[in-house]
């Protein structure tokens, strides 16, 4: 018995409408960021597809490195993790994924910082999760609170202009406390005095592969001082005044420019030229701090220090929305020699934000 002929039509259309939902949903998904522009045509491939394997040289495995073996290999190094209270089912689930792919290998200790005292409960849960050591520490009120020489009616007049542009986190002032804390005090609390490497570690992010290497000591054997795994590009929105602040303090110390800097990166305006002349000459490229191994020597060297001061009486991180990825970034760019930075492509990760955090076309520095 034939159909008439609009429930042909219907069935053919619901067919179409089929397929094309599953071809939807087994494409590709799009770069970060969206639709690409045009001078987005020389970026490179995905370095996502490549292949990826164990850094070549000498690899310290995970023997003689038990939770209570104190001639174990582990050199200075913490995982840390700015963490509130009520953040603890997020930083159960991120340390089980890495205890998991990597820690229980090499037990690591946990440092985790508050700027209120942490619960007990949250103790006892964090702790349960690792054979390492946990270290819970309080933030001091001078490294966190908004300092003395910021405007507090510019300071509100600026967030609700950003938050009119929709600019994220703007007026929240615990973000922007955040954002000057990891930029350049987290390193000057007590408990990291003798500590050299850290870990950045966030609640509610995954970690996907198992990794059979002590990544700290490759960082310490190969010279490497900042590791990460991928680039974006940050709003220019947040971070006018950004470059052309550290315009100013290039002026008074051009002492400081390493002479194997990455400078071309820093200020590459073919990629994102819109980007590029809305940061008033910063390309807005920043290595993305939720993931970040590096040696805390590179934030205690005398470059960073006056850098970060001359950012901090600038008043950036409360006027705007500057924070410590772009700040780090731009230090790195400048101060460092770029040989030392290192793309992590075996510990990838996922947070809630994004799918795939995907690398940059920049994974060689």
């Amino acid at each position: 018995m034939a159909f008439p002929k609009p429930f042909r039509l219907l069935a053919a259309f619901c067919l179409v409408l089929c397929c094309f939902l599953l071809f939807q949903s087994f494409r590709s998904p799009p770069p970060i960021g969206g639709k690409l522009d045009n001078s987005h045509k020389a970026d490179t491939k995905d370095p996502n597809f490549d292949l990826t394997g164990e850094p070549d040289g000498v690899l310290w495995r995970a023997d003689e490195y038990a939770a209570d073996n104190p001639n174990s290999p582990r050199i200075n190094a913490t995982l840390l993790s700015l963490v509130r209270n009520n953040e603890l089912e997020g930083m159960i689930q991120a340390m089980r994924d890495l205890e998991r792919t990597w820690n229980h290998k090499f037990n690591y200790p946990w440092t985790f910082f508050n700027d209120v005292p942490f619960t007990e409960v949250f103790k006892k849960k964090t702790q349960e999760e690792t054979k390492a050591k946990c270290n819970y520490e309080v933030i001091p009120k001078e490294h966190w609170d908004v300092p003395s020489w910021i405007n507090a009616a510019l300071m509100e007049e600026s967030a609700a202009m950003l938050t009119e542009q929709k600019i994220q986190y703007a007026n929240r002032i615990s973000y922007h406390k955040m954002c000057r804390w990891n930029s350049g005090m987290f390193y000057k609390h007590p408990a990291l005095a003798n500590t050299r490497y850290y870990w950045r570690v966030e609640p509610k992010v995954h970690f996907f592969c198992d990794v059979d290497y002590d990544i700290f000591r490759y960082m310490e054997d190969h010279n490497k001082t900042y590791g990460f795994t991928i680039n974006l590009y940050d709003d220019p929105r947040s971070i006018p005044t950004l470059w052309p602040e550290t315009e100013k303090f290039l002026a008074a110390h051009p002492e400081y420019l390493h002479e194997n800097n990455a400078m071309d990166w820093v200020i590459d305006s073919e990629r994102r030229p819109t980007h590029n002349k809305k940061a008033n000459g910063y390309s807005t490229c920043h290595f993305w701090s939720n993931f970040e191994i590096a040696d805390m020597n590179v934030w205690r060297s005398r470059a960073y220090e006056d850098y970060f001061n001359h950012l901090d009486r600038a008043g950036g991180f409360f006027y705007e929305r500057w924070g410590d990825a772009p700040v780090h970034s731009i230090a790195l760019g400048l101060f460092e020699d770029k040989s030392k930075i290192h793309c992590y492509q075996v510990p990838r990760h996922r947070v809630p934000t994004y799918t795939i955090l995907q690398l940059s076309e920049l994974t060689e520095m």
